[in-house]
This record gives C-alpha cells, structure tokens and sequence, in this order.
C-alpha cells in the first residue's frame, strides 16, 4: 500500500523540470536533423567542386587528331587525378558511339532519362561495393561533330568524415549546454521551492491548538493563494471551535438551573407520605422539566442557526404557504391564551430562497413571544407584503418594548426585568441568526405594542410568481 502511495505521488519540481527541460532536449534534436541535412548540403557542394574539376581536367586530355577524337593521358596526370589518401578515385571517359575510351568501364552512368547535358549531373551510386559520388559531363568539339562523356566517381570518406566533424562541433555544445541548463534549473528549483518546505516544517510543527494565520512574510506571491485559502480555513475552523465552546457554556449554564431545581423538587417529593403532599412538588418537577425542554429545543436551534455549523441548505420556500400553515399550527394556543391569532397577506405564492425549517423556527418564536407576552384577549396579526420586497411582520397589541431595551431584547439569554413567562431569553436571538443566515433585515419597534418585520433584499433572493403558477423558479 506504501509502495502503491508513493508511486501515485507526483512531485512538482520534476514535474517543472521535465517541463523545461524536455523542450531543450526537443530543440536540440531538431536542430540537430536540421543541421545533417544543411551539413550534408554544403559538404556535397564543396566536394563535387573538387569532383567536376577532376572531370574538367580530364576533359583538356581529350584531342582531336585526324578528325578522330584521342584521349592522351600521361601517367602523372592520371597518378594526379587518382591520387587521395582517405578515396578511391575512379574514370570512365565514353564516345557517343558508347565506346569507352579510356577509364574504368564498371563506372556507373546517369540512369535518369532525357538527360540536360547542358550542364554537369551529380547522382550517387555503388560502385565495387562501395557508396560513390559520381559527375557525369558532355564534352562537344566546334571542328568535329562527335562529342564525348566523362564520368568520375568517388568514395565518400572524406564526406563523411567532414559531416561528422561538423555535425560534432554542432552537438556537443548543444548537449553541454542542455546539461549545464539541467542542472542550473535544478538548483533554482531547489532553492525555488525551498520556502513551500519551510513552509510545511512550520505548519507541521506548531501545536495542534495554534490556529492562528500562517505568516506571510516569507511566501512568495504564487504561494500566497494557498496560504490564504489555508488561513481562511483556520480562521472558519477558529469560529467553529469558538461556536461550539459558546454552546456548550451556554447549555451548561442554562441547563444548571432547571436541573438543580428539578433535584431539589424531587428530593423534596421524596420525603414527603402522603401523595397530596407530594402534589406541589411534582407539579415543580413537571415545570422544570417543561422548561428544561423548551431550554434544550432552543438551544439545539441556535446551534443550528449558526453560519458556521453548515446544517442548513438554502432552497427556493414559498414564504406565504409558510407564514399560513405555521399560524395554522399555533391556533389552539391562542385560543388557550383567548387571543386572537390572523393571518393579513395576498392570496398569491411569494418565494425566497432559505431554509424552510428555519424560517418556521424563526417565525414560530416571534408568535410564541406575541402570544406569551402579548396583552390577555388582545390580537397578533401576521401579515406579508409583497411590495417593493417582501416583507413578513408580527404585530400584538402588548405592551410593547420599552426604547431603552430595543438594542438588548435581541441578546442571547437577556429578559427584559420584570417580564411574566418562564422564558429563556433565547426566542429573539434565534430569530436574529435565522434572519442574518437568509441576509434579511431584522428590525423592532415597541411603541404601541411589539412589531416584528423581517424585510427579504438582495435582488434574486425573492421571487413573485402568479398563483397559478405552480412551477418553482430555476
């Protein structure tokens, strides 16, 4: 498995320097193709200079005596033209009749027909089993009509081995300097890269409570988007952490109460005989119990509720649908508090996008704080606007909220001194993080009564779709 994880491991400095260098190997072997074919070109042209000034020399040895056509090669002049240490040098000299007059008859002639013997022909063929380089010229006499062929062939060593010189004194600097290059971007490379490993030596050894940002100073530019993204990690990890920490205090001090006095009341249910007795106790268990329960349910939605614990998908809710079965659902305790509970909005579907369990939450807690705290007989009107945003509102006819308390009613576990229930002070705080997740705006006035709206913005967050219209928006 080790073995397997090593394999699938990719590392970027190879991968950079394989990007770097491969190029160069590639530029080196085109240049190196390009130069064969442009060093063969100028070595066939230097050396078939030297060839046809052979044949042409050959050509001032051919006479014409008694109108017939001689060829007169005096043995140093022969012993010149054949004369070369590295090639073999071979003649054949043929009348138009193809009678050879002098030369080596197993010299190949031009097999290309017609021939432009208006100039010299250059071909290669074997000769002796060999590789040859071969001339073949037309020689033509102003006072005889007959007219002559010279052919000279000759081995390619000497070719050769000027190609290779060439091509040598090409390559090699090229490769010298791939390999100088090589190892040149190596080193960069090491030293490049140096600061992502003493960057990973410093994230791997600072203690696993120290979430606080990596430093920058030391990171170059390319690097800096991940040392961002990392420290936006931390920083969301941070809040987590500090969220979770918060909640826990949070149950642990609100939950002590209710518990102790849930002890208390049974420890005091225990002592007494006589079940008449016991009555006033049990009836203090039963509501410390119910509070405790309502405590933990809305503790859990506060965890809930929080950005940063990501329990929550924004969907597309129809927000009218919403607003009217909640009401609905909290009917029979208005009707046990001898309130009047109303739903004011129009007939037709309003969408937002949020999360549908929590904006029952969220408004579930505004009737439960209107039918709680709300004047006795008196009325809660929830009403929807659609105009110029939607708007959802909680309207009692209570006595209101005094100025002095509008910025603290909305703080976790704050009670406005002198307030009736068993209340928690958490229902306003929940509904300021629901509101917040879904980017709306919460505001309070308590004048004549308590107002609650709850204003949806944000261009595309709210839809208005016709009645008939059963389809959600995309």
């Amino acid at each position: 498995m080790t073995a397997l994880k090593l394999q699938k491991t990719k590392s970027l400095k190879t991968k950079i320097l394989f990007r770097l260098v491969i190029p160069l190997i590639v530029f080196v072997v085109v240049d190196t193709v390009l130069s064969y074919f442009v060093t063969v070109h100028y070595v066939d042209q230097a050396y078939d200079r030297w060839l046809l000034d052979s044949a042409r020399s050959l050509g001032q040895e051919i006479k014409i005596k008694h109108n017939k056509i001689v060829v007169e090669l005096p043995p140093e002049a022969l012993e010149i033209i054949k004369w070369d240490e590295q090639d073999e040098t071979y003649f054949k000299i043929v009348s138009s009749e193809g009678e050879t007059l002098a030369g080596d008859p197993q010299v190949p002639e031009p097999l290309t027909a017609p021939i432009d013997w208006s100039r010299q022909v250059y071909f290669n063929a074997t000769l002796y089993g060999e590789p040859v380089r071969i001339v073949s010229m037309r020689i033509r006499f102003l006072d005889n009509p007959g007219q002559v062929f010279i052919h000279v062939a000759e081995t390619l060593n000497k070719r050769r081995a000027m190609m290779m010189d060439i091509l040598l004194a090409d390559l090699i600097p090229q490769l010298v300097f791939v390999i100088v290059t090589a190892m040149y971007l190596l080193s960069g490379l090491k030293r490049g890269l140096q600061p992502l490993h003493t960057l990973a030596d410093h994230i791997a050894g600072r203690p696993s409570r120290d979430l606080s940002p990596i430093p920058e100073s030391h990171v170059f530019l390319e690097v800096r988007t991940l040392t961002d993204t990392i420290n936006a990690l931390l920083a969301q990890l941070t809040l987590a952490i500090a969220t979770q920490q918060r909640f826990i205090a949070n149950a642990a001090h609100q939950l002590r109460t209710p518990l102790a006095g849930l002890k208390i009341q049974a420890e005091r249910a225990l002592r007494e005989q006589d079940i008449a007795a016991m009555q006033p106790a049990l009836m203090q268990v039963q509501s410390s119990a119910d509070r405790m329960s309502h405590l933990t349910a809305q503790l859990l939605v506060l965890a809930r509720s929080e950005p940063i614990s990501g329990g929550h998908e924004l969907r597309i809710v129809d927000l009218c649908a919403l607003a009217k079965t909640t009401c609905m659902d909290w009917v029979p305790k208005a009707l046990q508090n001898k309130m009047e509970l109303s739903f004011d909005g129009q007939e037709d579907s309003l969408w937002v996008q949020g999360d549908e369990v929590l904006l029952r939450e969220l408004l579930a807690n505004l009737l439960d704080n209107a039918l709680t705290y709300g004047r006795p007989q008196g009325s809660v009107v929830v009403s929807l606007e659609a105009s110029p945003d939607i708007c959802l509102s909680v309207t009692d006819n209570g006595p209101g909220i005094p100025d002095t308390e509008l910025a603290k009613v909305s703080e976790r576990f704050y009670r406005i001194p002198g307030s009736p229930g068993n209340g928690c002070g958490l229902g306003l705080a929940i509904v300021k993080e629901i509101a917040d997740l879904h980017n709306a705006q919460l505001t309070l006035s308590g004048t004549e009564g308590t107002c609650v709206r709850l204003l949806f913005t944000g261009g595309r967050q709210a839809w208005k779709m016709p009645k008939n219209n059963t389809s959600k928006p995309s």
